[in-house]
């Protein structure tokens, strides 16, 4: 079969979920066409994604978060503003996607939780199967256990939002920690993780892994690192404008995003700390590493909540690193998300070709 993929650029999550789908697809002699990228104007796509996605890439204007100065959390109802403001340019987009998708010559579309592409199929049926693939879809299964003090609206939207993305959608495939029964055109599989990290030699040379959702958070890295100098740290970011490396001293590196540096550095690593995101989460856990979340906002606060019931560490309401150390060692890991994960490649196969 060829399949065209509809990927949210936004973070690195969905990114290397289509990586990975693909590379499985290629292997089993599928072919996927093209990808369409839904992204800020301004943001670049990371180099490994372009490098590796092993067929045209194509980009449009998509919705994104906006974030407080400080990068302390996401505005959420700025962020409802801000597009609802520059609507005309995602209307440009719609009409994009339904040329792409006419012209393609696929026998069925892969959506991942672009919403963009959701508006699209909304507005026009469709003509080809369309499947959608993201942890998100999780949260609409009714045996999913949301975090206590979620803000109502913000809740509401999320939902909204992701249903929105998988309108008219013929599966959605949610990805998840653990195992849970289907529930109607909604499956539970595990997350398909690149090969590189399930091949991966683990050990701990002694520093702090990081990735930074928005670049802002970078200040209160280099806070806790002022006070703290003795400890290295590795942190990841996609900073528009900023060099491969940005050495700030002998123990504190930003790094642009680059998935095989990141997967080294995550192999080697002590612990790791994010802003939540789904994809580097189950990384961390398959290769047995600490970490702590800091959600930005109220996607990221049911994924934390999620991993943490999971056995994937701790949720912190910002980077002071000092709580990820002092929990490592109290670290007990989760060999059954391993086994669950091992079992990616088949349940995905099962749910986009049959």
């Amino acid at each position: 079969m060829k399949y065209l993929f509809i990927v949210q650029g936004e973070g690195r999550g969905h990114l290397t979920q289509a990586l990975a789908t693909r590379e499985l697809l290629a292997r089993e002699g599928h072919e996927v066409t093209g990808m369409l990228v839904g992204k800020a104007r301004a943001a670049v796509l990371p180099a490994f994604f372009v490098e590796r996605a092993g067929c045209p890439v194509e980009t449009f204007d998509s919705v994104y978060f906006l974030f407080s100065r400080a990068g302390r959390r996401a505005l959420f109802f700025k962020t409802i503003l801000h597009h609802a403001c520059r609507a005309f340019r995602y209307i440009k987009s719609v009409s994009f996607i339904r040329h792409r998708v006419a012209a393609s010559g696929a026998d069925a579309v892969i959506n991942f939780y672009e919403v963009i592409a959701g508006v699209t199929f909304a507005l026009s049926r469709p003509r080809l199967p369309v499947y959608c693939v993201a942890h998100q879809y999780l949260f609409l299964h009714p045996g999913f256990v949301f975090p206590a003090g979620c803000r109502w609206l913000e809740l509401r939207s999320l939902l909204f939002f992701t249903r929105l993305t998988g309108a008219r959608a013929t599966r959605l495939l949610a990805l998840s920690f653990r195992e849970m029964p289907a529930a109607g055109r909604l499956r539970v599989i595990p997350p398909r993780l690149r090969r590189e990290v399930t091949r991966m030699e683990t050990g701990d040379d002694g520093f702090i892994l990081g990735y930074l959702l928005d670049a802002g958070f970078a200040g209160q890295v280099i806070d806790w690192h002022r006070r703290h100098p003795g400890v290295p740290l590795h942190f990841f970011w996609n900073k528009p404008g900023a060099p491969r490396e940005t050495t700030v001293d002998d123990t504190l590196t930003f790094h642009q995003l680059d998935g095989v540096t990141f997967l080294r550095r995550m192999a080697r690593c002590r612990g790791y700390a994010s802003t939540g995101g789904f994809e580097s989460v189950c990384e961390a856990m398959y290769a047995r590493k600490p970490v702590m979340m800091v959600p930005a906002h109220v996607e990221q606060e049911c994924n934390a909540f999620d991993a943490a019931r999971a056995g994937a560490g701790i949720v912190s309401r910002d980077f002071n690193l000092s709580a990820l150390l002092d929990y490592i060692p109290r670290h007990a890991g989760n060999e059954a998300f391993i086994a669950w994960a091992d079992r990616a490649d088949e349940l995905l196969l099962e749910g986009l070709t049959r």
